[in-house]
């Protein structure tokens, strides 16, 4: 009878652990990320109203390699840190630069990109270099970015907050001021390949900060961002990266 009772334990606790293992890969978590996609190329709406970029496609990419799904969020971005503060969004990719200042509120993913800011002006702007060349003057940057942060260390430079950099790009472009900083990806594009504004506009000098985006997630979020982090060295390892920078970027 004993002999008989132990193998009905031993089949018991291996049919639960298949009925375990088999409910476990049936439940599918679903991360909620939030974008602020006004910052072409890296997240934007396109013509079909579909948020896409370098780092949607990124993220779509981790979330394959780490096994969850991922479902984005607009988000403005003077609100977006509150936001997953307070667990609105499970985690945001939106060209977020990794700062000593932000770690203190939140928790970042290894870093995926360098993106040092950038000075642009319009074409016909000379003996303008950096920063320095343009005292006396204003130039702008989308509030609460590192790119504001820059310009207010300049003496004798005027800063002007936008709450989109698109605005500040037309005050540029309309010569309401005199330069705008960015980040290189978002510069590029305004500079470089974005139709209305070829031939209006040039990146000048070299960008003159190191700076590396990462994911966020709150803080204490720790089985999030090994999972992010799980897939984000796998997207590594496999190339992405420089797909989407040949994509995105070049």
């Amino acid at each position: 009878m004993r002999k008989i009772f132990l193998v009905l334990l031993v089949l018991l606790a291996i049919t639960g652990n298949l009925f375990g293992e088999g409910k476990k890969e049936e439940v599918a978590k679903k991360v909620v990320v939030a974008t602020d996609a006004t910052w072409p190329p890296m997240e934007f709406v396109n013509e079909q109203k579909e948020i896409v970029g370098f780092d949607i496609d990124l993220m779509k990419g981790i979330a394959k390699e780490a096994g969850f799904e991922v479902e984005f969020r607009n988000t403005a971005w003077d609100g977006i840190f509150a936001g997953l503060k307070n667990r609105q969004y499970d985690a945001i990719i939106s060209s977020v630069t990794i700062t000593e200042e932000r770690k203190k509120e939140m928790d970042f993913s290894e870093p995926y990109i360098n993106a040092g800011q950038v000075l642009i002006v319009r074409k016909d702007t000379a003996g303008v270099t950096t920063l320095n060349d343009l005292k006396g003057k204003s130039v702008g940057a989308q509030i609460g970015t590192t790119g504001s942060f820059e310009v207010e260390k300049v003496e004798g430079v005027t800063l002007k907050t936008y709450d989109e950099l698109g605005f500040a790009i037309e005050d540029l472009v309309n010569g309401r001021i005199d330069g705008v900083v960015a980040d290189t990806p978002i510069a590029a594009d305004y500079a470089l390949q974005n139709e209305k504004y070829k031939g209006k506009l040039k990146i000048v000098g070299e960008p003159f900060t190191d700076e590396y985006y990462g994911i966020a997630v709150a803080k204490g979020n720790k089985e999030l961002l090994d999972k992010i982090n799980e897939g984000l060295r796998k997207v590594k390892q496999k190339g992405l990266i420089e797909e989407l920078k040949n994509k995105w970027l070049r």
